[in-house]
């Protein structure tokens, strides 16, 4: 198979296909029946793959085993391509939402995403212990408001918290960089903000870290790597973290990643693999790694990552393509994680590995603390369009939820368990409808956002020549190996694809207000020594973790996760709910909506 042309799928037009849950659309499960593999034996396939004339030959059978020829190279259909997910601006005249004028400043939106919050998001801990949890962005306001700390003190011990969890023998690795010098000076001079009553907004003083592909002053930007620094100096910081500085932000560092964004554990050869704070023999998810794990463990209450910049390496051999490298490792280590709209959040200063799959996202520990943040980073809306952004307010009804039975089960029984019961949970607290429904070709769509976002990063790379490919960690080398071998063909099918599906899930948004499903198909799986040194091509793992996340990065539709409980070692799951482009508004709802039958659940746990 692979070795002779294949015939191709003749996709029949998107009007004539079957969307509802009686449909006979087949569901093509991830049939992955390959080996993991670290140490010698990624360096002997990097090797076969960089050999010129069998390294050919291997990646064309790979993608006729693989099915890319038949769905993709040698398919039919007649969209026409799309390539970029811009989306016009729609106006989905939702109830209860405050509208931002583009020329407010980020300072003024935050304080209109306060006024969003419901009551109980400004009480304070009701006598409990705050160093039992993570503080949120309000729990440091009010201690500088009150003059209980100082942000100044928060730095110090900030610093000797990260200092702490890079000792051996098992260091955290949750930063690429980090200068103690220029946080104090940043901590000093909120502090003085506050003795003189004059904080810029809540955000002043609040300790936030940047993932390693968005460029923040002083620190270079590297992407993971050893070597992109030198070629691609930082002179400025990135549209977000200027918003971010505007409001009295301190910026603390820039944190670890999967090199290049290329894989989905968030194991660096160069900086150490990140580790789960919930089990540090656990992975935290890539690739946005060090982002979702500084919050997790409670050093930030937020942390910026980039959504839709992680690739699994071994796509074409496991069956598996890695995105959501916000949404992701947010499931993986138990905190929200807000991906907005395409072009919703400005991406000047951000690296441009896959420009029109990639999107800055929110790593919160709080849907509070990433609604804040959102209001601040939030830019304008793309020109043409109207300049208003909604928040929805304390609440909204009649939600319909579209639910693909097939997929949402494709997971592992603890997954798939826990987010069945959040969702029973959701619909018998407030009466909401579950839609099923029938979403087509998610195995085409994998492989379609696989070759866009391989061949953007590949043309990417190749700006730069063969000069760095020694300095790349193995795994790396692969994805940028198998990436080169993909033909412009290929590449326009794909946009094709994109063109199609985008209007299957305008004729499901058309019927239901999101699609929920599970964030991750698996929770946080081990690291093995043998990976630290050279990474890994794990393909089951990698097909499982990125099953739920390809549309919001591949169609640019905003999603969020929500943690909904744990597995049975206690490694916590997330729920994720895909939305309208623009409806950012009803996401956040539904986030914070999660909050009350989850509380309660846990009430009558104790």
């Amino acid at each position: 198979m692979g070795l002779f042309k294949s015939k191709g799928v003749v996709y029949r037009p998107v009007k004539d296909v079957n969307l509802c849950s009686d449909s006979t659309e087949f569901y093509i499960q991830a049939n992955v029946k390959a080996p993991r593999m670290t140490g010698i034996l990624v360096k002997v396939f990097t090797w076969f793959l960089e050999f010129p004339i069998f390294g050919a030959l291997l990646l064309y059978i790979l993608k006729g085993n693989n099915l890319i020829h038949k769905l993709i190279t040698n398919a039919e259909l007649e969209e026409s391509p799309l390539y970029v997910p811009s989306h016009h601006f729609e106006d989905h005249k939702e109830k209860e939402v405050k509208s931002l004028d583009s020329a407010s400043t980020p300072q003024e939106q935050v304080q209109l995403a306060l006024e969003c919050l419901p009551p109980s998001s400004e009480k304070a801990h009701n006598g409990t212990n705050p160093s039992f949890s993570r503080w949120t962005i309000m729990d440091y306001s009010r201690a500088y408001s009150s003059g209980d700390i100082t942000p100044l003190m928060v730095a110090e011990r900030f610093i000797t918290a990260v200092d702490e969890s890079s000792e051996s023998p098992l260091p955290m690795a949750f930063f690429i960089n980090y200068n103690p010098e220029d946080i104090l000076r940043q901590a000093n001079e909120s502090t003085l903000r506050y003795q003189k009553g004059e904080p810029i907004s809540v955000l002043d003083g609040v300790p936030v870290a940047v993932k390693d592909e968005i460029d923040c002053l002083p620190y270079p930007t590297t992407g993971g790597t050893k070597w992109l620094h030198k070629e691609r100096p930082c002179k400025d910081d990135a549209c977000c973290v200027k918003r971010l500085r505007l409001c009295g932000a301190i910026l603390v560092g820039k944190t670890n990643m999967h090199e290049l964004g290329v894989g989905t554990s968030g194991i660096n050869p160069h900086y150490g693999a990140t580790r789960n704070p919930y089990d540090t023999s656990k992975i935290a998810g890539g690739s946005s790694s060090g982002s979702a794990a500084v919050v997790s463990a409670g050093l930030c209450p937020v942390a910026l990552g980039v959504d839709g910049g992680a690739n699994d390496y071994m796509n074409l051999t496991d069956k598996s393509i890695s995105v959501g490298s916000v949404r992701m490792p947010a499931a993986l280590c138990g905190v929200v994680g807000l991906k907005p709209t395409f072009d919703r959040v400005p991406h000047s200063g951000v690296l441009p590995l896959n420009w029109t799959v990639g999107m800055v996202g929110i790593l919160a520990g709080t849907v509070e603390d990433a609604l804040i943040t959102y209001a601040a980073i939030s830019g304008e809306i793309p020109s043409k369009q109207p300049s208003s952004m909604v928040f929805k307010e304390l609440s909204i009804r009649d939600i319909k939820l579209a639910k693909y039975g097939k997929w949402f089960d494709d997971c592992s029984d603890d997954v798939r368990l826990c987010c069945s019961h959040a969702l029973s949970n959701l619909q018998d607290y407030y009466g909401w409808k579950t839609i099923d429904i029938t979403l087509p070709d998610i195995e085409a769509m994998r492989l379609a956002h696989y070759l866009t976002i391989g061949s953007e990063c590949s043309t990417w790379f190749d700006s730069f020549g063969e000069k760095h490919v020694a300095e790349l960690g193995w795994d790396a080398r692969v994805a940028l190996n198998i990436y080169g071998g993909f033909s412009g063909k290929e590449y326009i099918k794909a946009q094709k694809l994109r063109n199609r599906q985008l209007k299957f899930h305008k004729r499901i948004f058309a019927e239901a207000d999101v699609i929920v499903s599970p964030t991750t198909g698996v929770t946080a799986y081990s690291i093995q020594d043998d990976a630290l040194k050279t990474g890994e091509l794990d393909y089951v793992n990698g097909a499982a973790l990125v099953r739920y996340s390809i549309s919001g990065n591949f169609l640019g539709l905003p999603a969020v996760t929500v943690p909904v409980g744990y597995d049975k070692l206690g490694l916590p799951i997330g729920l994720q709910f895909i939305g309208r482009p623009w409806a950012e508004a009803t996401l956040i709802h539904l986030a914070f909506a999660m909050q009350a039958p989850l509380e309660e659940s846990v009430m009558s746990m104790i």
